[in-house]
């Protein structure tokens, strides 16, 4: 290995590997590989703008001109140019004919995905996080803002949290939550259960969609008191009232309601440390019937298929926030065998760049 990385950093060999034909190909595509890490801020921040200032919509029915877009983007014809042909080699956009653009591959699936967008704008927040990640590493980075997005992250919550406090996240994870629920229940069907109780729920959506793949199942969520008053509203407004019980509490210091024989955890394992992962797993299997099932989805380390999501973005996401780690599924099944869990197993998922499946049983 070390004659390998020896060779690769000689710009000798660089050079020759770029003209030789049987090794052109790969050289070219490192060399665009490493400068897109390098140039990956600049074009998350391309993206930004595009969302913020509502490019996609502007081309949701068609084809538009410079200058419309100027006008409509409130940016001179030279700034709209430069955003607009820097979304175009990103594939946001496309040319078509003399300063004409168009939603490009990409940008039409943004501009159908509300989910997406919204966690686009979110970013902002975790840019400034990083500003300099070596102090973040070094935990001299002082307050973060993603930890005063999500109130619950410092460990322990002083007050009593409000509905002002929990407002913002429980708005934004119920807007991604589409993103990952249909994967789950294709994973999983449900229908083989009598009563779903959804751990940290928020607002019902995963919820929501199990109930309509399985129309006899009984729901049950649990998330902090202003979280599930709000879930408690949505479900209501959703027609889903009568089969759904909510419970305020926090699973940090209180025990579960009983009652389900499948208990959910959507994205909330990789948001704690392990000592709380373990408690909070006994929790569910203390709540659940001897023929009951865990069952724990989140992006997940070590995947194939997932690339780089789970270690390198949710891995800093994670130390921005304040706690937490994404781990692979048999550090996941290792937590459950110690909360008392005796078979684990994983389920794949179509998409395990969004999220992977653990089931837990006794």
């Amino acid at each position: 290995m070390q004659v390998r990385d020896r060779l690769l950093a000689s710009p000798k060999f660089q050079r020759w590997a770029a003209r030789f034909p049987l090794t052109r190909g790969v050289a070219r595509r490192e060399a665009q590989a490493l400068f897109d890490l390098c140039a990956g801020f600049v074009y998350s921040q391309v993206l930004l703008a595009c969302v913020e200032l509502r490019l996609f919509d502007a081309l949701r029915d068609g084809p538009r001109s410079l200058d419309e877009l100027a006008r409509q983007l409130d940016l001179t014809g030279d700034a709209a140019r430069r955003l607009l042909e820097a979304a175009a080699s990103l594939r946001l956009v496309e040319r078509c004919g003399t300063d004409r653009y168009r939603l490009g591959r990409l940008g039409a699936v943004l501009e159908g995905s509300p989910a997406i967008t919204a966690m686009i704008a979110h970013h902002r927040l975790v840019y400034a996080d990083l500003r300099d990640p070596v102090a973040l590493l070094r935990g001299a980075g002082g307050s973060t803002r993603l930890a005063g997005f999500w109130p619950y992250a410092g460990g322990g919550v002083a007050q009593p949290l409000q509905d002002a406090d929990v407002a913002a996240y429980s708005a934004l994870m119920s807007v991604s939550q589409p993103l990952v629920a249909d994967d789950i229940l294709d994973a999983y069907p449900m229908r083989g259960h009598r009563c779903l109780l959804d751990v940290a729920g928020g607002e019902g959506l995963f919820l929501e969609s199990a109930a309509l793949r399985a129309p006899r199942l009984d729901l049950m969520l649990f998330d902090l008191p202003p979280v599930a008053e709000r879930a408690r509203e949505r479900l209501a407004s959703v027609g889903l009232a009568a089969r759904a019980r909510i419970v305020g509490g926090d699973f940090r210091s209180e025990p579960l309601p009983h009652g389900a024989d499948l208990i959910s955890l959507v994205r909330v394992v990789h948001d704690h440390d392990d000592a709380t992962v373990v408690r909070l797993l006994r929790a569910v299997r203390a709540a659940l019937p001897p023929d009951g099932t865990a069952l724990i989805a989140e992006p997940m380390s070590g995947q194939a298929g997932a690339g780089a999501m789970a270690d390198a973005y949710f891995g800093f996401y994670l130390l921005a926030m304040g706690r937490g780690r994404p781990r692979t599924p048999g550090e996941i099944a290792g937590l459950a065998h110690a909360a008392g869990f005796r078979r684990v197993e994983s389920v794949p998922t179509a998409r395990p760049l969004l999220t992977s499946v653990v089931v837990a049983r006794p």
